[in-house]
């Protein structure tokens, strides 16, 4: 069994931007999501796409598993996945030895900006950035299959004037 391990913040600078290497968009739509189960089709810059089946989170690990897919077939699951498809551009950003990885939403959910961590272990110490603010990691309204059904990011009403 494939394991992810990670932790999630809301970012509260722009700082993190000058030590991106590199950014990929993506966009992601849920065929699947319960609470046992999330089934997920993703591409990167319409190139290259991935199916992922994703666990049940157990503190910070749940079962993770990723297959790649032709992007003809994943376009299509993407449309079959509407309206819960979200898109976002993601940055690679190395700090203090690990890899963070920096989400920038679109569309619907402009101005949310997230950063993820993926540890080895749980109990891994983490060195967090300046950047970083709350830890959102045990929030399920900070979830990818949460947003994609949401409207709004959290604590946005889209029906304010």
């Amino acid at each position: 069994m494939a394991e992810e391990i990670e932790r999630k913040f809301l970012v509260v600078s722009d700082s993190w931007k000058r030590g991106v290497t590199s950014n990929k968009l993506l966009r992601q739509g849920y065929l699947s999501s319960n609470a046992k189960a999330t089934v997920r089709v993703r591409t990167r810059d319409d190139s290259e796409a991935m199916v992922t089946i994703k666990g049940a989170a157990r503190g910070l690990s749940r079962a993770e598993y990723e297959y790649d897919v032709p992007i003809e077939d994943a376009r299509e699951m993407l449309a079959m996945a509407e309206p819960h498809v979200l898109q976002k551009r993601r940055h690679i950003v190395p700090f203090a030895g690990m890899t963070w990885e920096v989400d920038v939403f679109e569309g619907r959910h402009a101005g949310l900006v997230i950063a993820e961590v993926e540890l080895e272990h749980e109990a891994q110490h983490v060195e967090l950035p300046d950047w970083v603010g709350a830890e959102v990691t045990h929030d399920d309204r900070y979830f990818n299959a949460s947003l994609s059904r949401a409207s709004a990011p959290p604590g946005v009403d889209p029906d304010a004037t």
